[in-house]
């Protein structure tokens, strides 16, 4: 290594280099604001690479558990009943249609997140005084269910967002729809429709009667503090009930005298409503809290939402939202809500060659 004559004399006299000088440390501001920016990019690389692959693994095969599953179990002493997960085609072309008319009516439309609910669960939100609504889609709520635990905040919102948007970019709305099916929460440790139906009614799901199914969806609202048998006892409930039993249940239920007559048609069938915004386990207080506020008190909101539509009079409520429509893949096959009177009575066996929605 060769030696600037500098160094070289130096060297020769028995001295040595001087140290270069230490650079300043950065003001400590300056220090935090680039270790949290760091740490931002880190979490959300890691956050977004687990979960883009966990649901590319889901695209081919289903989850043995869930992040909500050990939740429950160990932060609530739950037992868990074994997951059942279920093919969507084994599902009744009437189940997958409640689903989407009662909890998300643009299903097929949005690709994740609906900006209309999240802006009806703000300006709701603004007249409570309280985050009680948030404006999650399915896609959302599954995200939900399989990557992050349902405590309220900001910041699970956000990463509930992001792994939506994974899930709409990687899997089919098919797809996304029969993961729900077969995780969604239905009690204490109870998920997946199958695992519902099996718990509280004894029959598989493709056994379901129509009031059966009407009162699993509808108490998929608030799973923990009710069950099938007691939904009577909300009033979020009830409405979500009396919907869907107008809507699939009443027009098709035909008593024995009636069988050997021809079929009347019903009455005209309800639009849908959406309550994509109404969060789990939060309709009761949320109801309570929309009731409290005087008649009339600020705009109504849009669609037809029974907790909000009971704090303005009935003359007030909007329109209610046009029926969810049928995605891409069954538009030649099948019509998501079929019309009065052009299906045959329920049976406890459906056939389904339908595709799903």
């Amino acid at each position: 290594m060769k030696r600037s004559l500098a160094d070289t004399l130096e060297h020769a006299k028995g001295g040595r280099k001087k140290p270069r000088p230490k650079r300043p440390k950065a003001p400590w501001p300056r220090r935090l604001l680039v270790f949290l920016v760091e740490l931002f990019f880190a979490v959300h690389i890691a956050y977004i690479g687990i979960t883009s692959l966990s649901i590319f693994i889901y695209k081919f095969s289903d989850p043995v558990y869930t992040i909500l599953m050990p939740y429950r179990s160990i932060g609530y002493g739950w037992d868990l009943q074994k997951p059942r997960p279920v093919k969507l085609e084994s599902i009744p072309l009437f189940i997958r249609s409640m689903l989407v008319a009662v909890e998300d009516g643009k299903f097929y439309e949005h690709h994740g997140i609906d900006m209309e609910a999240f802006k009806r669960a703000r300006e709701i939100n603004a007249r409570l005084g309280k985050p009680l609504y948030g404006g999650s889609t399915l896609t959302m709520q599954l995200a939900r269910t399989l990557f992050l635990v349902p405590e309220k905040s900001y910041v699970r919102k956000y990463f509930e967002v992001i792994a939506a948007l994974e899930l709409e970019l990687i899997l089919s709305k098919e797809r996304i729809l029969e993961l729900y099916f077969g995780y969604a929460e239905w009690g204490k440790g109870i998920f997946g429709i199958e695992a519902a139906a099996r718990h509280y009614y004894g029959v598989s799901t493709r056994s379901l009667s129509r009031d059966q199914a009407a009162r699993l969806i509808a108490l998929l609202s608030s799973p923990i503090k009710y069950s099938p048998s007691t939904l009577g006892k909300s009033a979020i409930l009830r409405e979500r009930y009396a919907y869907l039993n107008r809507r699939f249940v009443s027009p098709f239920a035909v008593s024995p005298d009636q069988r050997s007559l021809p079929e009347s048609p019903p009455g005209p069938v309800e639009p849908g409503f959406d309550e994509a915004f109404v969060e789990t386990e939060d309709s009761e207080s949320a109801a309570a809290a929309v009731e409290a506020l005087p008649a009339g008190g600020g705009a109504a909101p849009e669609s037809g939402d029974p907790v909000a539509a009971s704090a303005v009079p009935a003359a007030d409520v909007p329109p209610q939202e046009p029926a969810p429509q049928v995605g891409p893949a069954d538009a030649a096959n099948s019509n998501p809500l079929p019309a009065p009177g052009t299906e045959t009575p329920e049976t406890t066996t459906t056939t389904r060659a339908e595709n799903p929605l």
